[in-house]
């Protein structure tokens, strides 16, 4: 894989400068470092840290060591980067302090919820509580959780963005919902943790996101879109192109999610993502108008008038009002980085 676009990298660090004093001479500690945040963050933090020579270290948790070298070659050879081989449900805790957990592990894989879902919900309720006892013996300060906007279920129709604060849920008979309960018990493992705790637990529901090591070839809609442009093939949409949603750009995601480590309040859940809800019909228009206008566009099924489209979109105002965070990169514009650096990818 190619290393992300230096202006990306160049724009994390800008937007992220005030924060990282603290870290200055501390240790990181990331699981799910081969995962699509786990990239963004890993690539990001090394980056800082030469930028503004923090001294600091980052230990990333993967099954697979070699694995992550052969994606990310540029990257295993950093000093300040230690892999550490294991699983996050049993891995064994390296020695020393460490200030600071990011626990990112949990691929919210379809495939998985489909084939394999115990074992999904094994790792996401037998790794946050590994990650926990971590915290609780290395001195950490400060864990953030990447969680989901999947805890709140399925989204009203008469509800436009899904505050924090709604509470509603997935259906817990549905086995369909075995990647979104593992987050909502994951977020009450935490919060049990911290009542007995000073350690403080920073709680990010990430929604939905474009940008470099995005996938193109699982159920991502947007990357199935991206796939079949960068194909010059006609865009397919196999629904009916009704469904809301709304993207976040990865470079923003990273500034995100390092403000909520930093800086949210404790044990206060704060949704990650964007307000600019698009349908995937018009999703599809606006790629095919970004990256090759001449593309046509199929789409399977007719909506029915009877039928309200699902939505899947955040309601941003916490992070904006306490952390003065905002969407920084347009959709036309994040749909045009992931394409240049997916045919970098293909080309090298």
């Amino acid at each position: 894989m190619p290393p992300l676009p230096a202006d990306d990298l160049a724009l994390i660090a800008t937007h992220t400068a005030p924060l990282w004093n603290e870290m200055r001479g501390q240790r990181l500690f990331l699981t799910g470092g081969t995962g699509f945040f786990g990239v963004w963050l890993t690539e990001s933090f090394l980056h800082i840290n030469r930028t503004f020579a923090l001294d600091a270290h980052l230990t990333v948790l993967t099954r697979d060591p070699a694995a992550f070298t052969r994606k990310c070659p540029h990257l295993a050879s950093y000093h300040a980067l230690t892999l550490l081989p294991g699983d996050v449900r049993t891995f064994n805790h390296p020695q020393g302090d460490f200030a600071y957990i990011i626990h990112a592990a949990t691929e919210a894989s379809a495939r998985q919820v489909a084939e394999a879902p115990l074992e999904m919900l094994s790792t996401i309720l037998d790794g946050t509580a590994r990650i926990l006892d971590f915290a609780a013996t290395h001195n950490t300060r400060k864990l953030l959780l990447t969680s989901s906007g999947a805890v709140y279920g399925k989204q009203p129709a008469t509800l436009s963005h899904i505050p924090e604060d709604f509470l509603g849920g997935p259906d817990p008979l549905d086995p369909a919902s075995v990647y979104a309960e593992g987050k909502r018990l994951s977020e009450q493992m935490c919060a049990l943790h911290a009542r007995q705790s000073s350690l403080q637990i920073k709680i990010a529901r990430c929604f939905a996101f474009i940008g470099p090591h995005l996938p193109l070839d699982t159920h991502f809609a947007i990357g199935n879109l991206l796939r079949d442009a960068l194909n010059n093939s006609p865009i397919q949409i196999a629904g009916d192109g009704t469904p809301l949603r709304s993207y976040l750009y990865a470079a923003d995601l990273a500034i995100w999610l390092w403000t909520i480590l930093f800086q949210a309040p404790s044990m206060q859940a704060i949704n990650v993502g964007s307000e600019e809800a698009i349908s995937i019909a018009t999703l599809a228009q606006t790629i095919a108008a970004t990256l090759n206008p001449t593309l046509p566009i199929h789409i399977a099924k007719t909506p029915t008038a009877e039928t309200p489209p699902s939505q899947y979109v955040p309601s941003t105002q916490r992070a904006q009002q306490t952390l003065s965070l905002k969407p920084l990169t347009t959709l036309e514009e994040s749909i045009r980085r992931t394409a240049a650096w997916h045919t970098l990818r293909t080309s090298a």
